[in-house]
């Protein structure tokens, strides 16, 4: 059952951040501008939601009165996204948009959390809510999460929150785990639950249910088309595009090579009919949405027939979904002369996002580290700013990221990466379009919203269960969370510990990283033939009793205070905290400067100027492994803006704006 609390002042004031929550925006003569807001990456799911066959009853919630059907903590701290809280953030997120009187929202993809029937219902209820009580028009697109397939499949989770604070095995009929039903897991003594509740829907079943939102034609629609319709904006009507936007109508041939159909080459073998969801839409006179289905799922002989999305993103559209290339590169030419305002969104960013460091990742992590497989490659970047699109807002990530690309014929591609409401820095897009083809682009940040520790007695249940049974704890102190920001920090901060550093650091810089205090790295810094890194935390002890040290001591002393600190300052940091810091400004950008004193920035920046002095002698070494990582943090907090920004579309240029 859904609670879905109704906007009130009090709640916009709450609701509001006060340095970065965009005002409602109008123009010279006082009139409101057309605003749509971005919410990607909402991967919902609903805490409250009723099992329709009775499989599972839930947790009884104390403060709610209700039953939760809940992810356990300690899966939310392993995944990039929080499963849970994003519940409560959606419906402050659309209250909010609600206060501010936004009437249309985009959903870039990842809007459920793999597409269980329950959950997609209970996403459905409330945008229906929103509808009928404020007006708002919704515009959903796929994501690699909605549908984790192009077709339906037995599915389900081994960790939902079960009786007694243990985790909860639910499976889908037709999973491995409820073939032999009764079943007990090796990691808790429930049993599995079997009910098609928890199964993954397909784009039938999903495109169905989030009907009114985007997927078909509605008769309040000025416009609506799909990459396969036969009309244009000059002879529409709704009738025709109902009959043309029938699920049978929107499908194409795909092979293992490439695109299928007409575009088949010889030789192309395992191909087969999948569904496509992209359209675009005129909902209100003179703006084109451009909804983008950027999910490529390649044949493959084995498993379910398909692989999965998550990694083909853009690199894969123009090999393998061509049909839609060409049709975006037409949209794009149709809409100027149309004297159109168009925005494309779509699940998968466009550009690079790592503020160009790309490389220099790869280079000092690995090419397979930090989800480098997203990237879409340079030359697809190029592809994409070629068909003439101009702005695109992306999701996928989770970061907050504004990227540029200019092709050689000066046609320029903006694309912004909107934060996800289910990570750190939870957020969302707000853009309003202003006369002479400019659009301003504002970050609303969700600081506090309200009911975000409602679940907390159970985490307190399942901490308790965890410790009895001697099994690895995640860190108790995120249940102090005075706010849903600094929930997401924790959650940060215990991603970074039981995962980022653990997978995506090579163990030498891991170990000496999380041995050493900002003290011993400017020390460090200071020294010349240290050992090598693996062997660093070894060496540690002897080398603070050693001549050398006490020599590194007075330089380091003398340089603090020409920069105005002194050495117990940086004592005052870890490596830890050095590592949340990067991984901050990564997902984050500016969004996470309220988290970084700037004094430790500043502090920062030094070692990074040091190091980079001696980085090109040692590269495998202290000075080449650190000066790399202080370089890469130094990038991320030095890209466009990503905040509060003036795009205008015809050249591509950005001002920065103070709210």
């Amino acid at each position: 059952m859904l609670l879905i609390p109704r906007v009130s002042p009090m709640l916009a004031v709450l609701l509001s951040f006060s340095s970065l929550a965009a005002p409602a925006v109008t123009d010279s003569s006082g009139a409101t501008q057309l605003q749509i807001a971005f919410m990607p990456d909402i991967h919902f799911h609903d805490i409250y939601a009723n099992f329709n066959d009775g499989a599972f009853a839930g947790l009884p919630n104390s403060l709610s009165g209700k039953n939760a059907t809940i992810r356990t903590m300690a899966a939310q701290l392993q995944s990039t996204r929080l499963f849970n809280e994003n519940y409560f953030a959606l419906l402050a997120a659309l209250d909010d948009a609600a206060a501010r009187g936004v009437k249309l929202i985009a959903l870039p993809g990842d809007f459920s959390d793999d597409g269980q029937p329950l959950h997609v219902r209970g996403l459905a209820a409330i945008l229906h809510h929103y509808s009928a009580s404020y007006g708002m028009q919704f515009f959903a697109a796929p994501g690699n999460h909605d549908p984790v397939r192009p077709y339906s499949r037995p599915a389900g989770k081994s960790d939902y929150s079960g009786a007694g604070g243990y985790p909860q095995p639910i499976y889908s009929p037709g999973t491995d785990a409820c073939a032999g039903l009764p079943a007990v897991q090796s990691h808790t003594p429930l049993r599995t639950i079997c009910s098609d509740e928890v199964k993954e829907l397909g784009y039938l079943e999903i495109m169905a249910q989030l009907a009114p939102f985007g997927f078909y034609p509605q008769r309040g629609y000025l416009y609506w088309e799909t990459p396969y319709s036969s009309y244009s904006e000059l002879n529409y009507n709704f009738k025709q595009a109902s009959e043309q936007a029938a699920y049978s109508q929107r499908q194409y041939e795909i092979c293992r090579q490439g695109t299928g159909g007409r575009y088949k080459q010889p030789g192309y073998s395992q191909c087969s009919m999948v569904p496509d969801s992209s359209y675009l839409v005129e909902p209100v006179a003179g703006v084109w949405l451009l909804a983008i289905d950027a999910n490529v799922y390649l044949p493959q002989a084995t498993g379910d027939g398909y692989a999965g999305a998550g990694n083909a993103g853009y690199n894969r559209m123009f090999s393998h979904k061509t049909q839609v290339t060409d049709w975006i590169a037409r949209v794009v030419q149709r809409a100027e002369q149309a004297g159109k305002t168009l925005i494309a969104f779509s699940h998968y960013p466009m550009t690079e996002f790592y503020n160009g460091q790309s490389d220099a990742i790869a280079a000092q992590f690995g090419a397979d580290s930090f989800q480098l497989a997203r990237r879409p490659a340079d030359s697809v970047t190029n592809l994409l700013a070629a068909t003439g699109l101009k702005l695109h807002i992306g999701g996928h990530m989770h970061f907050n990221d504004t990227g540029v690309s200019r092709s050689a014929d000066g046609k320029v591609l903006v694309n912004v990466q909107a934060p996800s409401l289910a990570a750190y820095v939870p957020a969302y897009k707000l853009v309003s379009i202003q006369p002479q083809q400019k659009v301003t682009v504002h970050t609303v940040v969700l600081d506090d919203i309200p009911r975000y520790n409602e679940l907390f007695q159970h985490y307190q249940q399942e901490h308790d269960t965890l410790r009895k049974q001697g099994a690895p704890l995640w860190n108790k102190a995120i249940l102090t969370a005075k706010n849903y920001r600094e929930f997401t920090n924790w959650h940060l901060s215990e991603l970074t510990r039981q995962r980022f550093l653990p997978q995506d650091w090579p163990a030498p810089l891991r170990e000496a990283l999380l041995a050493l205090d900002g003290r011993q790295l400017l020390l460090l810094s200071q020294l010349q033939n240290l050992p090598p890194l693996a062997q660093l935390p070894a060496a540690l002890p002897a080398l603070q009793h050693s001549p050398h040290w006490q020599q590194a001591l007075q330089a380091a002393d003398a340089l603090v205070i020409d920069a105005g600190f002194t050495l117990q300052q940086f004592a005052g940091w870890s490596g830890f905290d050095l590592a949340l810091d990067f991984y901050r400004l990564r997902n984050a950008g500016s969004l996470a400067l309220q988290d970084i004193s700037p004094q430790r920035l500043a502090q920062y920046q030094l070692l990074s100027r040091l190091l980079a002095a001696k980085a090109a002698s040692d590269s495998s070494g202290f000075a080449g492994q650190f000066g790399g990582v202080f370089q890469l943090l130094q990038a991320f907090s030095h890209g466009e803006n990503d905040m509060h920004f003036m795009l205008d579309l015809t050249n591509g240029s950005i001002s920065g704006l103070s709210r």
